[in-house]
């Protein structure tokens, strides 16, 4: 009897054990969930960015030909303009004809392809005065070869076992920074503030941010936001350079999860899986970036034509509607289907396929439906549940009194689907058709392949 009251004891305190172990574990999750310290500029609540690749952008590539097309920017109805790299690009060991952007031989000079310093400023004075704000591309992982930085600071780069400076992956136009160099984080700190000083620059987009170390982005947020309020964007998914220095970031799972679905090896249930997880891992009130292109996707992965087919506009909705800041590649809203050459002169055709109205429609849409605005401001993401939720996603988003409901088949075949939340029971107008329908538990929807309805 004894032996066996000795042996319950001993069992009933392993489980108490365990149950400590997990509730710790538990708490532990918790408080290691990453706190942001960020305040966003309050323009960037409801922003759209746009993305421009000057020397592709038009015959020019210059920034005098961007300017006169600001009024047709405006109207389209974003409101961010991300330049890629304005400096000048390295000759030693450039990658063909023109070289890339991201080999800078100069941190404070302008390329001269696309005009001198005072276009520039002229440039930023007529994006400031149309009612745009303007992102400056930034490249602080790496230089080019004959970066006059290379023989007076030969310190600032990483060296092999034999001393050599060397190349980030097979980069070999550029020569990767050593950022455990105090000085070099002063010298790059010291360039970004130039810019925003003498350009009036509204922010930076951070080439591979994740290469460079977390506390350089620490202090240079707390840094040039002494100069003016930024909004800092990081070419990275890393969910910690939302706690002190970004305001956004890629949301590349999302974007290959786009992919994955239109080429049939994922379905829309791995949708709810993603952002469940976001919700999870990200700090609270980050931007993640949202987009089915951008310049390195355009030329190396093909155009979102070619990657989702015939569900390009689906996900064009999709990724407007989901958390997150919306983000659009030149050429896209005319349905430019082509890879633009990287390193050679590949000008954008800009004939306009009758995607231009589905764009304005669409950023109209995330620009003034609160539910849809970035970060916590916009509203939280409410699966409805459909007998098809495998093909078609839908969900709802509320916040301030507004409400969105959107349906998207997210396949090949033509769906019949059941509602079979009462969440979404109500009068709506369909925003693309002006359509009013009344919704309620059993309402049911036909959808063509690939379609998909957005309701206020």
């Amino acid at each position: 009897m004894g032996t066996l009251y000795i042996l319950a004891l001993v069992f009933a305190s392993a489980i108490l054990f365990f149950a400590k172990f997990l509730f710790h574990k538990k708490q532990r999750r918790l408080i290691t969930k990453p706190v942001s310290e960020i305040i966003h500029p309050e323009w960037s609540r409801n922003s759209v960015i746009y993305e421009v690749n000057i020397r592709q952008y038009s015959e020019e590539g210059t920034f005098k030909a961007l300017e006169k097309d600001l009024f047709r920017i405006k109207n389209l109805g974003v409101d961010v303009l991300w330049l890629m790299p304005v400096n000048p690009i390295g000759i030693k060991n450039r990658k063909e004809a023109l070289g890339s952007y991201y080999s800078v031989r100069d941190y404070y000079a302008i390329n001269p392809e696309f005009g001198n310093m005072e276009d520039f400023k002229a440039l930023v004075k007529r994006i400031h005065e149309t009612g745009l704000r303007i992102v400056l591309d930034w490249v602080p992982n790496h230089s080019s070869w004959d970066n006059p930085l290379v023989f007076s600071h030969p310190e600032f780069y990483k060296k092999d076992s034999k001393g050599k400076m060397i190349s980030p992956f097979d980069w070999t136009d550029v020569v990767q920074f050593d950022y455990n160099n105090v000085e070099l984080k002063k010298y790059m700190i010291s360039a970004m503030k130039w810019w925003l000083i003498e350009t009036d620059i509204d922010g930076f987009r951070c080439d591979v941010a994740h290469m460079v170390p977390k506390d350089f982005w620490n202090d240079a947020r707390h840094e040039l936001d002494k100069v003016k309020k930024i909004l800092f964007i990081a070419e990275s998914d890393q969910p910690f350079l939302h706690e002190r220095a970004f305001d956004v970031s890629y949301d590349w799972k999302f974007h290959h999860l786009m992919n994955h679905i239109a080429n049939g090896k994922k379905n829309a249930n791995h949708i709810e899986k993603h952002f469940a997880w976001v919700d999870k891992t990200y700090p609270t009130d980050s931007y993640l970036m949202q987009f089915t292109s951008n310049h390195d996707e355009n030329s190396w992965s093909g155009t979102e034509f070619e990657r989702m087919g015939s569900g390009a506009k689906a996900f064009a909705v999709l990724a407007a509607a989901v958390p997150g800041i919306m983000m659009v590649y030149n050429g896209q809203e005319v349905g430019f289907n082509g890879r633009l050459k990287f390193f050679e002169k590949d000008a954008i055709r800009w004939q306009d396929n009758g995607m231009n109205s589905f764009y304005q429609k669409l950023i109209c849409l995330k620009r003034t439906n609160k539910a849809l605005f970035n970060g916590d401001t916009g509203g939280k993401m409410l699966r409805v549940l459909t007998n098809k939720n495998r093909s078609v996603y839908a969900f709802i988003r509320e916040a301030n009194d507004s409400r969105i409901f959107v349906i998207i088949n997210l396949s090949r075949k033509g769906q019949k689907i059941t509602i079979k939340d009462e969440i979404t029971s109500g009068n709506y107008k369909e925003w693309f058709t002006n359509k009013e329908e009344f919704f309620k538990t059993g309402s049911q929807v036909k959808l063509q392949p690939w379609e998909f309805r957005v309701y206020e």
